[in-house]
């Protein structure tokens, strides 16, 4: 299921004595406008050595929680219905072994398996999305699985109620309109409303996931989707520091697209935010 490509700062080769699982998802056979982010896991591993295991923000390293990179998933060229079947095992594998499970994208079509696996062991599940878009689309050119309908497919199995939306700044008037009135909708919002996301999600089971596109373009220009007026990095690295008491269940990082990056900035920022989740949650 999986192979070997690299390994993350500080990752344990000892799986039976981990706690979390990182897997890297090459897959952008969705992706609406520039493709690469099939790259992003490997890239972010390679440019993590760049990075200190110590945490200043936290004051914890990374030899205090203990992970194993088991490599990426061997996805089917092309195939997005096999390639969900095989992510749908992949977290299935780690919930198994009771490992909280850390996916690398890969597009963010990769969220929807895995969601749908920790809803069968957490029925109330609430998932808060770090995005530039809303992905609320019912469809995208016809298509029901997509990187634009990902949040969608997710409303639809776990209940738009529990799903969690912020620093959305782009999508149509109909995904506008369902997140206002269906979803946790906090368009061109982070840091403002974090505290309240926080304590509503406060003894819950939570999954987040992080589209790097969240991030302004200056700040992460290696995407597919690039997306102006965004958020910096300062401001996402500290709306984790709100959300470090929930009960992390499972993550990802997913859009990073490193053909289009400029000096690697956008893989170091995403290798920052997997230190920066280890070192707050787990």
């Amino acid at each position: 299921m999986f192979i070997k490509s690299g390994t993350f700062l500080g990752s344990c080769e000892d799986f039976k004595t981990t706690k979390v699982a990182l897997i890297g998802v090459p897959m952008d056979f969705t992706v609406s406008f520039r493709p690469g982010a099939r790259s992003g896991p490997g890239r972010i591993r390679e440019v993590s050595e760049v990075l200190e295991e110590y945490s200043p923000l936290r004051n914890r390293e990374l030899s205090e929680v203990p992970f194993s990179d088991l490599g990426d998933l061997d996805l089917p060229w092309g195939n997005v219905e096999k390639s969900l079947g095989i992510i749908e095992k992949a977290a299935n594998f780690c919930l198994k072994e009771r490992k909280k499970p850390f996916f690398l994208g890969g597009e963010h079509l990769i969220t929807w398996p895995i969601v749908k696996s920790i809803y069968k062991e957490y029925k109330d599940l609430k998932v808060i999305q770090f995005d530039a878009h809303a992905d609320l689309r019912e469809d995208y050119l016809g298509e029901k699985f997509s990187h634009a309908t990902v949040m969608r497919q997710i409303c639809n199995v776990i209940g738009p109620e529990n799903v969690y939306q912020l620093g959305i700044r782009s999508g149509t008037k109909e995904e506008f309109a369902y997140g206002n009135e269906y979803t946790n909708f906090y368009p061109h919002k982070l840091l403002e409303v974090i505290e309240e996301v926080a304590e509503s999600c406060a003894g819950y089971p939570v999954y987040l996931t992080i589209d790097i596109d969240v991030f302004d373009p200056a700040y992460a220009p290696g995407t597919g989707t690039p997306e102006p007026g965004g958020h910096t990095s300062r401001e996402v690295i500290g709306a984790l520091s709100c959300l470090k008491d929930l009960t992390l269940v499972g993550c990802d990082i997913v859009e990073v697209a490193p053909a289009h990056d400029t000096g690697d900035i956008t893989s170091i920022l995403a290798a920052k935010m997997v230190r920066e989740i280890l070192l707050t949650f787990f």
